[in-house]
């Protein structure tokens, strides 16, 4: 399940990260924390590690966990790593898949927030590779993209202007990609039926099944 969020940072925290990427000296070579294949595809810079970064991503990483949203999407339970990378004229991160275990924790949800307008820069959409065609993605700043951690996916050359992101990765309670849009379909009917209160018998029973299939699924 591919799934674009709107609107889940702060215009204060789009803002500090975009003061942070004129910062030339915070930025490095982006194949740092690429695994050995991905390595050769990427072209692009990343914010190295600095103690000056931990308050703003803890501000990041809460208004991701408590977005309804996300929560209902992916069930999270840890987001494992932030990454602020900068793409400027020329680079790209050609096709390549996630790494499978970061940090030592398995990797279920890949997502990508954009910090920066899509008119400010040319090329740098975020293409996912699906069996029907490539889907390409630009969203508007502070915007989230999700998307299985175990999708091809590239991105374009920036041919104008200056791509920045924040990359990251969702470790599930639940395991499979297909029970975890099984058990968003199951949000979504529950949050119609809670407007209407001649159906209380039926959201119930929804809500007992969405239980029942968290205890079957979860891996907590």
């Amino acid at each position: 399940m591919i799934l674009p969020v709107a609107s889940i940072l702060s215009p204060d925290l789009i803002q500090s990260c975009q003061q942070l990427a004129s910062d030339d000296a915070l930025f490095v070579d982006g194949r740092s924390t690429a695994g050995w294949y991905a390595r050769q595809h990427k072209n692009n810079l990343q914010a190295r590690p600095e103690a000056s970064l931990d308050t703003l991503f803890e501000q990041i990483r809460a208004a991701i966990q408590a977005h309804e949203l996300v929560q209902a999407a992916t069930r999270p339970k840890n987001i494992i790593r932030l990454l602020l990378g900068r793409y400027d004229e020329g680079m790209h991160y050609g096709t390549h898949v996630d790494d499978a275990l970061i940090d030592g924790q398995r990797t279920d949800v890949s997502f990508t927030v954009f910090l920066n307008e899509p008119d400010s820069y040319d090329g740098g959409e975020l293409v996912i590779d699906e069996p029907s065609a490539e889907r390409p993605f630009k969203l508007a700043a502070g915007s989230m993209l999700l998307y299985p951690a175990t999708t091809l996916h590239q991105v374009m050359p920036v041919t104008r202007g200056r791509r920045l992101v924040l990359v990251g990765w969702i470790r599930s309670l639940i395991r499979d990609p297909a029970q975890r849009e099984l058990l968003f379909d199951l949000e979504r009917s529950i949050a119609q039926l809670r407007k209407a209160p001649d159906q209380a018998g039926a959201l119930s029973l929804l809500l007992k099944t969405r239980s029942n299939l968290l205890r079957m699924w979860a891996e907590d």
